[in-house]
């Protein structure tokens, strides 16, 4: 059987498993009649923001798809027809990616009184019902995707001959760009909603009525939990849906390239057909599916109830039983010489790279020495605090950038060494970063296990269940806080290195000789100044969004304690809606402007300056993008571990003075990693998507001369 066809089949298999998973997890028990109503009051908040959320996004990408089609008509030799196919995988591509988040979020938000319930029973079972729950839509995500990409490719003309295979790759961009597209909104209005909600229910709750996380009598809980999974479930299954796609495309593309520039045969002499550089990324892809489906299985506590190692020992099986595989499949596609060996090494790596950025980021975010530092500091107040914050989200930044670095050098030195071109080491990078999204379902596991078990705590906080329960769903609540920040920091180094295959694309797209892209030309100074500046600008934008939305909750919850005096002894309940009603309106209407400015421009710079600024304006992106994400997202990870290590106890527990000052800090972090930082990662890819597709009318249009 040809190796191609594993990748259908493992996007199916895939599938399968998430229904059994997902059957799995609806058929545990949901709880007492109270726990089930606030569950399905944050099951409807959630699919009406979704619901209004996709119809507004639907709008723009119909609108794009017809730009699609009637600019690139002439840009193709099949005019219409092939700008026709870019357009419709771009809607294709924009419905998996909201089906993925969609997926995810509907079992997640079914599974959170499931797990609240299994919490009488302890650590165990719950963790168990939990994890599972997160797995349905980390095997949706990559199922959907792998699906999508590699059938697109076989329709458009992966099966034939290698020009068409070639000219398939080129119309599947489309696909991904579509993917980037809903990815990039979802995680803008999903992170501008989760926060406004989270931050303003927080401050008028915990400093200034002084009463528990999840209290029944604060009238924006219901919007908080709601903006947990509409954010890190809904949000970050459409974010790595796009991820892997788009990661998987660049590997193509430039598998494709060395088909079009140089003799293949003398480069990966022992290659079985030369499509087979362009069909290794998606059978990598299939070997990942069910590396982690067996993964997932292996997530099981021993006799030690230590959660991130039950977890750990998931993504530990995934890393090693992709590895094992990656080697004969190579052998299979590329070749068992040097050649071939030296593209399996970049496989590795890629693997290499995935562990030691989960070992990085946990060390800043998870109760070590960083995190303790922030706790310490807010003994003296929260200015305190948030110095200590700052710097620790500055520094958390080293590590994970060395490792990215170290792992570009060896993915492309590799190659290069052994066939002496610079395009096989391009294909090396890109191959790692195929790899290391290879295990992407379980992944996706880890970080949608979070919203469950954060869900499940304030079910068991609002329907009054007993203090041991709480204190199991806070023990799965601390550690999936760290496994979100892990995800994040995972989903943002795979992107960069991606955008750079993306990026060297890009560049032969347009016919740019490396010695003209130099920093001696000033169109290149000014395109990497302008990329550079976007990441913030963007950021700017999405945290005063918060800031205005968590605003108005505050003002909310503030009247409802004044006018309804009823909350407070229990007598009378507080109208959650209004509050659910706001964060969805701001996050709808806040989620525009920063949108725009990914699709935008990138076409105003290519259009009026050319495509050498437009080529600078990527790398712009792409170095401060990765710095301020990494930045955000590991140091509000940090915030929140410090105001939780003060919860369970240490300088003096919840309501002492250390607590109050931690909980502003946590204020702070919580639009850096669930807002700004994670939508940095889609805004790099869809801005390089956008250049790609667009390449050839910069070249004939701008402005400028290039």
């Amino acid at each position: 059987m040809d190796l191609l066809w594993l990748a259908p089949i493992a996007g199916l298999v895939s599938l399968i498993f998430a229904a059994i998973f997902a059957w799995y997890t609806l058929k545990q028990d949901a709880g007492s009649d109270k726990m089930k109503a606030i569950s399905g009051a944050i099951q409807e908040g959630a699919s009406a923001y979704l619901n209004r959320e996709y119809k507004t996004i639907a709008i723009v990408a119909v609108i794009i798809a017809v730009i699609l089609a009637v600019a690139l008509s002439n840009v193709y030799d099949g005019g219409f027809f092939d700008s026709g196919r870019i357009a419709i995988g771009f809607l294709v591509g924009a419905a998996g990616s909201a089906a993925a988040g969609y997926i995810g979020m509907s079992v997640s938000t079914r599974g959170n009184a499931r797990v609240a319930q299994a919490a009488y029973s302890g650590v165990r079972n719950a963790l168990a019902i939990a994890f599972r729950g997160g797995a349905v839509t980390g095997l949706a995500v990559v199922g959907l995707a792998l699906l999508g990409t590699s059938c697109f490719y076989m329709l458009y003309g992966g099966l034939g001959d290698t020009k068409s295979a070639t000219h398939a790759v080129n119309l599947v961009v489309g696909y991904g760009f579509g993917a980037s597209l809903v990815s990039l909104f979802a995680r803008i209005g999903g992170g501008i909603y989760t926060k406004a909600a989270d931050v303003g229910a927080d401050l008028v709750g915990k400093v200034e009525a002084g009463i528990p996380e999840d209290d029944p009598r604060n009238a924006g809980v219901i919007a908080d939990n709601v903006g947990d999974n509409v954010g890190d479930c809904a949000g970050m299954g459409a974010d790595l849906f796009e991820t892997y796609v788009v990661t998987a495309i660049a590997a193509m593309l430039i598998g494709g390239l060395i088909l079009n520039t140089e003799e293949v045969a003398g480069i990966f002499p022992a290659i079985a057909t030369e499509l087979a550089l362009i069909e290794y990324p998606l059978v990598l892809g299939a070997i990942g599916i069910f590396a982690s489906i067996v993964a997932i299985f292996a997530v099981r506590m021993g006799k030690k109830e230590n959660i991130m190692g039950t977890l750990y020992k998931g993504v530990i099986t995934a890393a090693v039983i992709s590895v094992i595989l990656f080697y004969p499949v190579t052998v299979l596609l590329i070749g068992n010489d040097l050649a071939g060996i030296s593209i399996f090494i970049s496989s590795i790596v890629g693997i290499i790279i995935m562990a030691l950025m989960v070992v990085a980021i946990e060390y800043y975010t998870q109760n070590h020495a960083p995190v303790k530092a922030i706790a310490d500091a807010s003994k003296t107040g929260a200015g305190t605090n948030l110095i200590t914050g700052l710097a620790v989200g500055m520094m958390s930044v080293g590590w994970p950038v060395m490792i990215i670095c170290s792992g570009i050098l060896v993915a492309y030195l590799v190659p290069f060494l052994v066939t002496g071109s610079t395009i096989a080491g391009l294909y090396g990078i890109s191959i790692a970063a195929v790899a290391m999204l290879s295990t992407t379902g379980m992944i996706v596991a880890l970080d949608s296990y979070g919203p469950i078990t954060d869900n499940a705590g304030g079910i068991a906080e609002m329907a009054d269940l007993p203090p041991n329960v709480r204190d199991t769903t806070d023990k799965l609540d601390a550690v999936g806080n760290t496994t979100k920040a892990v995800t994040k920091g995972y989903a943002v180094a795979s992107a960069a290195i991606a955008a750079l295959a993306l990026f060297s694309d890009y560049l032969h797209k347009v016919g740019i000789a490396p010695e003209e892209f130099s920093l001696f030309n000033p169109l290149v100074l000014i395109g990497l100044l302008i990329g550079g500046l976007l990441p913030f600008i963007f950021s700017s934008v999405m945290m005063r969004a918060v800031g205005k939305g968590a605003f108005k909750i505050v003002e909310e919850v503030r009247r409802q304690f004044k006018e309804i005096p009823g909350i407070w002894d229990g007598t009378a309940k507080p109208e959650y809606g209004k509050c659910v009603d706001i964060v969805t309106s701001a996050a709808l209407r806040e989620m525009i402007v920063p949108g725009m400015i990914a699709v935008v421009v990138p076409v105003i710079v290519g259009i009026l300056l050319g495509a050498i600024a437009l080529g600078g304006l990527l790398i712009g992106v792409i170095i401060s993008g990765l710095m301020l994400a990494l930045m955000m997202a590991n140091g509000g990870a940090a915030w929140d571990n410090a105001k939780k290590m003060i919860e369970d106890g240490y300088l003096g527990g919840k309501g002492s003075d250390a607590h109050k000052a931690a909980v502003v800090g946590d204020t702070v972090g919580d639009p850096f990693k669930d807002t700004a930082g994670p939508a940095i990662n889609p805004l790099i890819k869809a801005m390089t998507m956008i250049a790609i597709l667009f390449s050839t009318l910069f070249v004939a249009y701008g402005v400028l001369p290039i």
